[in-house]
């Protein structure tokens, strides 16, 4: 299995950012194809230093090659244009890793 994790800054307005990816983001992700999994934390607390991030979401595929073709679906390009409108000051990062048992 194969993660997608997206940490979101703390946004200008959060009213609207709130509203946006709870009626714009969301019902566009859920439409990737082959997601297995999608979750959203709120509030995360840093342990060691840093800023908190605002919201972290996780979105899981199978394998690397699933949310490659994700991605290259028609559902993938417009969740990631959305990404533009969400944050259009650049306020997110993310990264992808295989989930393995420890």
């Amino acid at each position: 299995m194969v993660r997608l994790l997206v940490v979101y800054e703390t946004p200008d307005d959060a009213d609207a950012f709130d509203q946006h990816y709870r009626e714009v983001h969301i019902p566009l992700a859920k439409k990737l194809p082959g997601l297995r999994r999608y979750t959203v934390g709120r509030d995360p607390v840093p342990i060691r230093g840093g800023e908190p991030f605002y919201l972290v979401a996780e979105l899981d595929w199978d394998d690397l090659d699933a949310l490659r073709a994700a991605f290259a679906s028609p559902e993938g390009q417009a969740t990631a244009r959305d990404i533009a409108e969400l944050v259009p000051d650049g306020g997110i990062r993310s990264m992808i890793f295989e989930l393995n048992d420890a």
